[in-house]
């Protein structure tokens, strides 16, 4: 649809009688714009895999994954040197006969050596994500074919390049990676331009020529890109003598701002003039917005102070590394907005050009940067070439906002005053770590750090790496109370999260496994093929522009619920919302259904305001009640979940009466056991313990026994046991206490009439504890999976409860290791709001719940195979039993620090023995029928 626009752009502006046609850049393919449609080259390779031989490979692509060399993760102390030569050939339109021809490179790792016809074309280019081009007028024929040879070298001869990119903390590959093409432009041409389109509508234009041309001047044409319109046409001072520079600029009027949430954009169809006569003609898109740093106040845009929701982003692709085609930078981007993110930030390199033209289009913020992880950073003259390459390249995306010179101390400080000689906007340089620019960027800060900076110094401060996201934790975990804190500080300008995907690498060379080199590379929100881990729906709540006011329903609800409008520049008015209620049957079986639209409130940009829900007379008799937002365009920000009945009211419709005509209560016993027998169904008790031993159907065992343990660390002792038996029940009460006396907990078993076992347990909870509960011990072998009426479908930890949706999920048995492999929702963990579980095994069984803020744990994840286990934050407590039902549960860290450094979610459970807090008090039901 958008290359349809841009041509029907084209006719209408070819068919306006003000428009000067001049000479416009004319291209040709030489690769395929990305692996997916890539081009057949001649390759040799000097060492590793497939080498000393000539064979093909396609062009773009990295030649690990084709087969060739040696693979290498920045920091591995051998790294591979080899050299790789391509060759192709390529016919000439005799029309480019009188035009000036380079060739371009939009990226090749690294030091590239191009010889046309054995003739090179200027310097070798150093450098590896960047785009150079290099004149070859003088070397082509338009009589026969002309040779293209390309010699590629992984390593750099400057030792200052393989710092900042081939040593760094990520993946580097060898090759031709991003397309290569010709172009053909007049002898006298406009080498780039530099647009500065403000806010209130005033743009300044700059033009610098490839060489000085006399009596130059400027004809430029400002179109509307949605709507066709012209909305301006001016021209520029003719230069009474030769320049190479050329500017104008003018007054824009009803103009519609640039912004992540409007991304409004224009076109300039520049022309070049001698004379007054056209030259060259180039279009550029740009967007008007205003950009500023108001030191030790905040980060503006168009007058509206932001905070930044971001994520750090590679440019990378599991089966094809760092060559990415335009689509999967769509879908990245997608995702990046599914998550209610308005920002992305570069890391460590400029991105695809198509990344940034996507991110003009649809509606992101972005941090664009110079290549370089930690110290040294690039050399001056070799920085000041690549830097060149990067503004002149992406001058003028409204996307970015800010540059980065380098990252975590690989900052040239001699590069910093050449962004603001080149660009016209005068963007604000940050350096990525470090306080510049007036914005404290300092990474992987603790819960409200900073000694006269970050949460309590007077300098703006936005993280540009925070909770880092390892496995399964950081990124949701904490953010919650993090964003809290920043949205309370008016010096913050947001955070950006590392990272948005896992760089896991089909490796060519080992059948295809997915190499993260261990814990460097699997910090991702989604997996190296994009699969959602738990996070992402976390951020996509806490980060939604809509944030609903947490609520509980009760009897007397008029059905009004709060919002906040978090949005910078959208009304409410603008999104649509809607709501839902069901009711639940059975723990796997849904009932009634009702929806309905709402009405949606005028609520400016940070304002509050109320949603009014027209209840149906039966509202109560549902379960739950969904409520979801969606935005201007239709996309779904969240749909909140809220219970309206209690685990007691559905466990009692779950287990309501059966017909056991002819089935008896037996209670029989052993020297060590009570066997609690109804029909074909025997409950096992323990006699001195009291703890469940295992149950007997028609249909087989059920292994489930050695509960309800209390979650301690103490060596509990049973003090009591008391037995009941009647033709209507048979109850066993046991009493447990700690070894230094004091009662630690109680429960009773109770067999009823109708089979169900009912289990009675309260207990106190110790103060600052990280876990609470009971836990029952099951085999995991012979487990299919689960029917869960919970929220769901992913786990939770204490301090990542949001993002999830409380409804039924069915969940296939799987030991998914988040970070090693990805087969999500992972199945083991965490299941916050329990009302009932269907387990799945040879003999299914069913237990329910009937107190509130009940969270299941659902076995032990197994920890992570290739990471330091005395050092692994991301994986928290769990219970010494495989299915328990827990008050408390534990926080979850990250790469760098403990839960303790995260926030107050992040914090062990207080709870004062001494107040007037009542016991914790549960009722399960187990139904084996």
């Amino acid at each position: 649809m958008m290359r349809i626009q841009f041509y029907l752009l084209i006719l209408l502006l070819l068919s306006t009688g003000s428009y000067l046609r001049g000479q416009q850049t004319e291209k040709m393919m030489l690769s395929g714009s990305s692996r997916e449609d890539a081009k057949v080259w001649q390759f040799y390779c000097t060492a590793g895999r497939q080498s000393g031989q000539w064979t093909t490979i396609h062009v773009p692509s990295c030649w690990e994954q084709e087969g060739f060399g040696a693979y290498n993760y920045g920091h591995d102390k051998d790294m591979a040197s080899e050299r790789g030569l391509y060759k192709t050939s390529f016919k000439l339109p005799a029309h480019w006969k009188d035009k000036r021809i380079y060739i371009v490179f939009d990226g090749s790792m690294t030091d590239t050596k191009v010889e046309v016809n054995g003739k090179q074309a200027g310097e070798i280019h150093q450098g590896a994500f960047y785009r150079f081009k290099r004149e070859i007028t003088d070397l082509v024929s338009f009589k026969k074919e002309n040779q293209l040879d390309v010699e590629v070298s992984k390593m750099s001869a400057n030792a200052s390049v393989n710092s900042a990119e081939r040593e760094a903390d990520f993946w580097v590959f060898g090759g031709i990676f991003r397309p290569v093409y010709l172009e053909a432009v007049p002898h006298t041409h406009m080498a780039y331009s530099g647009i500065d389109a403000k806010a209130d509508g005033k743009i300044n234009l700059e033009v610098v020529l490839d060489k000085e041309l006399a009596q130059a001047s400027l004809q430029v044409d400002i179109f509307d890109s949605q709507t066709g319109e012209k909305k301006k046409s001016f021209t520029s001072t003719a230069a009474a003598s030769a320049s190479k520079r050329l500017l104008a600029n003018a007054s824009v009027s009803d103009i519609s701002p640039w912004s992540s949430e409007n991304p409004h954009l224009y076109r300039a169809v520049i022309t070049l003039l001698e004379r007054g006569k056209p030259v060259q003609q180039t279009m550029e898109r740009f967007g008007f917005r205003t950009v500023e740093v108001r030191e030790r106040d905040g980060l503006y845009i168009n007058g509206v102070k932001m905070r930044f929701k971001g994520v750090n982003r590679h440019c990378f692709w599991p089966t094809t590394g760092r060559t990415i085609s335009r689509e999967q930078s769509l879908q990245d981007i997608m995702l990046i907005k599914e998550m209610n993110m308005n920002a992305v930030r570069m890391s460590h390199y400029p991105p695809d050009k198509h990344f940034l033209e996507l991110c003009d289009s649809l509606g992101l913020y972005v941090i664009n940067e110079l290549c370089a992880w930690q110290s040294p950073p690039y050399d001056t003259e070799v920085g000041t070439t690549l830097l060149t390459e990067m503004l002149t390249r992406d001058i003028n995306h409204p996307s970015v906002v800010l540059w980065a010179n380098g990252n975590e101390g690989g900052f040239n400080l001699d590069l910093d005053p050449l962004f603001g000689t080149l660009d016209i906007q005068q963007r604000t340089v940050i350096h990525p770590f470090g306080l510049f620019g007036g914005i404290n960027t300092v990474h992987y800060i603790s819960y409200n750090s900073g000694i006269k900076n970050m949460f309590n110094g007077r300098d703006i401060f936005m993280p540009t790496e925070l909770i880092h996201g390892l496995y399964d934790g950081g990124h949701g975990a904490g953010l919650d109370d993090f964003w809290n804190l920043m949205r309370s500080n008016p010096l913050s300008a947001g955070m950006f999260l590392w990272d948005f995907a896992d760089q896991g690498i089909v490796r060519t060379d080992k059948d295809g496994f997915v190499d993260t080199d261990k814990d460097h590379g699997a910090d991702g929100i989604v997996g190296p093929f994009r699969e959602k881990e738990g996070s992402f729906f976390t951020i996509k709540e806490i980060w939604s522009p809509i944030h609903m006011e947490k609520k509980y329903i009760t009897a007397r609800w008029d059905g009004s619920l709060q919002l906040e409008n978090r949005y910078d520049f959208t009304n409410t008015a603008q999104c649509r919302f809607s709501y839902s209620m069901k009711k639940f049957n059975a723990v796997d079986r849904e009932g009634e259904t009702y929806q309905d639209t709402i009405l949606s409130p005028t609520i400016e940009p940070g304002a509050k305001g109320m949603l009014g829900l027209q209840l149906p007379a039966n509202w109560r008799d549902f379960d739950v009640l969904y409520l979801k937002a969606e935005d201007p365009n239709g996309e779904e920000l969240f749909t909140w979940s809220y219970e309206i009945n209690t685990p007691a009211r559905f466990a009692e419709r779950a287990t309501v009466a059966r017909d056991k005509a002819g089935a008896k209560l037996v209670m029989t016993e052993t020297d060590s056991l009570f066997r609690l027998r109804h029909g074909e169904t025997t409950v096992a008790i323990h006699k001195t313990t009291g703890l469940l031993q295992g149950i007997v159907t028609a249909k087989g065992e059920i292994p489930l026994s050695n509960g309800p343990v209390l979650i301690s660390d103490e060596q509990l002792t049973c003090t009591g046991l008391t037995s009941t038996v009647s033709d209507s029940l048979i109850r066993i009460d046991v009493r447990y206490a700690y070894p230094r006396g004091g009662e630690a907990y109680r429960f009773s078993w109770t067999m009823k009439s109708n089979g169900i076992l009912q289990l009675d347990y309260d207990y106190r909870p110790r103060d600052r504890m990280e876990m609470a509960g009971i836990s029952f011990s099951f085999p995991e072998q012979g487990v299919q999976g689960a029917t869960l009426l919970a929220n769901g479908p992913y786990r939770v930890y204490n301090n990542r409860m949001k993002g999830g949706r409380l409804g039924i999920w069915e969940k296939t048995y799987n030991d998914a290791i988040t970070g090693e492999d990805w087969d999500y929702p992972e199945f083991k963990g965490y299941y916050s709001l329990f009302y009932g579980m269907r387990l799945h095994t040879a003999v299914p069984f069913s237990v329910y719940s009937s107190a509130e803020d009940i969270t299941l744990q659902l076995f032990t994840p197994s920890i992570q195979k290739q990471y330091d286990r005395q050092r692994n934050y991301t994986f928290p407590k769990y219970p010494k039993g495989d299915i328990s039902f827990m008050d408390a549960i534990p926080a979850v860290g990250t790469k760098f620090s403990g839960p303790q450094e995260m926030g107050p979610q992040s914090q062990p459970h207080t709870f004062k023995t001494f107040s007037a807090t009542p016991n914790m008090i549960n009722r399960l039901y187990f139904d084996f029928q």
